[in-house]
């Protein structure tokens, strides 16, 4: 008989456990539970209680019950069937899809893309998403900008928590969704009262995070709102996701078209090659609320409608300045929500516009290429 069966007064120990489960088989290895790999590093012993976990490969192997009686049968058997035991199972997450297979279920990933900051890219992020939505597409929206997340404010989601599901043998990030929008952003993890002070590393993980550890879905556009200018979060995106194409947001002041042309040589040059669909003009004109049909030109006239004929690429849309655009993003409600109004016509047009040109795009050429980097100086 065992010595420690008859030894009323005894100490249980981690080593006396390990040693009884390695009486246990597992079918699926055909090999002891200890041997496989299954037992995780949590045991816990409280006088005569143990508890500890046994990892499966998944929520469905067959085998996960029968192992788990005859896990508890052993310490009966070899220790003592005085041992008060608990067993929990866990799951194995599946490792996070290779580059290039992130979004196995988007269509088309538009990154929308600004020279400098200031000239309402992420209001035309946000207006376009929710205009895309409302033709009928399914759509999703990153907001890329890790230090200066504003999409959770735009669509009135502020206080917003996501939480993670699992699937295909992975916990993943469950998108907010509203205005028929999946929607994600660091901005939901962090403080908006407290500056986000983290390296370049800690950014690009983040994002690859929202990226691969997200459930997405099945997408017809994914909408990127990357910051202003050229970053490690640009070079990001090109080396983790193959960018269908990208429109350049700018105002028509000539300070600002020429940050939009470097914005544009950033996608159309030998090593990134993403195609630029079009130019967006943002505060195109003013129009007062009481004289709807004027236009004042207050940031020059034509600026994006000229550098467009230029550089040989189209002209989405001319986007008014009006309040109602600050104040509906202010307030959570974008103005492509209320598309009677006159700056939701005019998203509604760009989305329309965003669709034709994606559509002769993909038509013309074949899926880009995700930018490889060279660490050879």
């Amino acid at each position: 008989m065992n010595f420690f069966k008859r030894n009323k007064r005894m100490t249980l120990y981690p080593k006396l456990i390990t040693d009884a489960l390695r009486h246990v088989i597992y079918p699926g290895t055909k090999k002891n539970i200890i041997d496989s790999g299954m037992l995780a590093d949590n045991m816990r012993i409280d006088g005569m209680k143990v508890s500890f976990s046994l990892v499966f490969p998944r929520e469905t192997d067959p085998f996960m019950k029968s192992t788990i009686k005859a896990a508890e049968a052993q310490i009966h058997y070899s220790v003592s069937k005085d041992v008060e035991v608990t067993i929990k199972p866990e799951f194995k997450s599946a490792p996070r899809p290779e580059v290039g297979n992130m979004l196995p279920g988007v269509k088309n990933i538009i990154a929308v893309s600004s020279g400098k900051g200031g000239v309402g890219k992420s209001t035309v992020s946000a207006n376009l998403a929710i205009a895309l939505a409302k033709l009928g597409y399914k759509v999703g929206l990153l907001d890329t900008d890790i230090f200066g997340p504003s999409m959770p404010k735009m669509f009135g989601v502020e206080d917003a928590r996501p939480y993670a599901v699992e699937k295909y043998g992975r916990q993943l990030i469950e998108p907010i969704e509203k205005y028929g929008v999946k929607l994600l952003s660091i901005g939901f993890f962090v403080n908006p009262k407290v500056a986000t002070l983290w390296r370049g590393g800690m950014a690009t993980a983040a994002l690859k995070q929202l990226i691969g550890d997200a459930d997405w879905g099945e997408l017809d556009y994914f909408i990127l709102d990357t910051p202003p200018g050229t970053s490690d979060i640009h070079l990001t995106l090109l080396q983790t996701i193959s960018i269908t194409g990208a429109v350049i947001v700018s105002t028509p002041q000539k300070v600002a078209l020429a940050d939009a042309v470097k914005g544009i040589d950033m996608y159309t040059n030998d090593k990134v090659n993403v195609p630029v669909l079009g130019l967006i003009e943002n505060m195109a004109y003013f129009t007062p609320a009481e004289l709807p049909n004027n236009k004042y030109y207050i940031f020059g006239k034509d600026g994006c409608k000229n550098l467009a004929k230029e550089m040989g690429v189209p002209l989405l849309a001319q986007i008014p300045l009006v309040q109602s655009i600050c104040e509906s993003g202010d307030n959570g409600a974008p103005a492509a929500t209320n598309p009677d109004s006159i700056t939701g016509q005019a998203f509604l047009s760009l989305a329309q516009a965003v669709v034709t040109v994606v559509n002769r795009r993909n038509k013309e050429h074949g899926k880009t290429k995700i930018v490889r980097v060279n660490n050879e100086h």
